[in-house]
């Protein structure tokens, strides 16, 4: 699969126009945005009434009400918020070699690509981080205009390589709402779910993409030595049992990190790599509305 081009980009967000996601959670700021607000500030669409309670804000009173019926009452209307949105990328070796050759990465910088459009659509402010091997790439949440042409030009410029750590891309998230990690999730498995399973507890909505490639899921018996994904001088001869065993052991590491994730009240959905990237966006989006898990 060749690597995305400006024409692939152009085709993908053409595709995903008028797509929109919503906060699964309730997003906690009160900046204008398409959600639903935790918080009741000053917007305009009054939804109900209730009597005033000692400690409420005095600017939710309902004067005309108060002097037509000399009672008290606070007007409540949900504010619409944005949701900052943060997209996590795993940039180390395994998703850009082994047995898929570059497709994990092509399908990964595609996803980030559409997923950030979708979140910019929706008003949200969108930021990016990649765990490389040569050091991370960070772009804060932002809601300018440009912040999508500027995600292609980042993950576009960066090679995969090496083993980085992906965890520590989930620390020190001041203001983010929601997570989108992109991962094949071969690397720091542990780590980056007691993160994530943190983040969630803190009211952080994660979403986890789970990345395989068509070759991971159907290993031939043509593919007679492994080599690892990390270290291309890893080889080993594979015989017919050991292709059984290995398609026993891919889709056990597969159901535990499906469970394992849907046990921290993450949303989990696995993504293939020959998927058209329009409709992985759109099962992200409806997964990102929904509970449970897509895979």
């Amino acid at each position: 699969m060749a690597t995305p081009g400006l024409h692939d980009y152009g085709a993908l967000l053409d595709a995903l126009r008028g797509v929109r996601w919503t906060a699964r959670l309730r997003p906690r700021t009160t900046n204008v945005g398409a959600h639903v607000a935790k918080r009741i500030g000053p917007n305009v669409e009054v939804t109900e009434y209730r009597p005033y309670r000692q400690g409420d804000d005095p600017r939710r009173l309902d004067w005309k009400l108060l002097a037509r019926t000399d009672r008290a009452y606070v007007r409540l209307a949900p504010d619409i918020a944005t949701s900052p949105t943060l997209i996590v990328l795993d940039g180390s070796a395994s998703m850009g070699g082994g047995l898929g050759g570059d497709t994990k990465w092509r399908q990964a910088r595609m996803l980030c690509v559409g997923l950030a459009a979708v979140g910019r659509g929706a008003g949200d402010p969108v930021g990016l981080a990649i765990a490389l091997g040569q050091g991370a790439r960070r772009l804060l949440p932002r809601a300018r205009g440009d912040v999508v042409r500027e995600m292609i030009r980042v993950v576009d410029a960066v090679s995969v390589d090496g083993s980085p750590a992906v965890a520590p891309m989930l620390d020190g998230l001041r203001g983010v709402e929601r997570i989108v990690l992109i991962s094949d999730l071969l690397g720091d498995a542990d780590a980056m779910l007691a993160r994530g399973a943190s983040l969630i507890a803190r009211g952080v909505e994660v979403i986890v993409v789970h990345l395989v490639s068509r070759a991971e899921l159907a290993l031939g018996v043509d593919r007679a030595v492994a080599v690892d994904p990390e270290d291309a001088a890893l080889r080993r001869p594979l015989s017919r049992g050991a292709h059984r065993a290995y398609d026993a052991a891919f889709n056990d590491f597969r159901a535990s990190m499906r469970n394992r994730w849907l046990a921290t009240g993450a949303r989990y959905v696995e993504i293939v790599d020959d998927q058209p990237p329009s409709d992985a966006v759109r099962t992200l989006v409806r997964a990102a509305s929904g509970t449970g898990a897509i895979a």
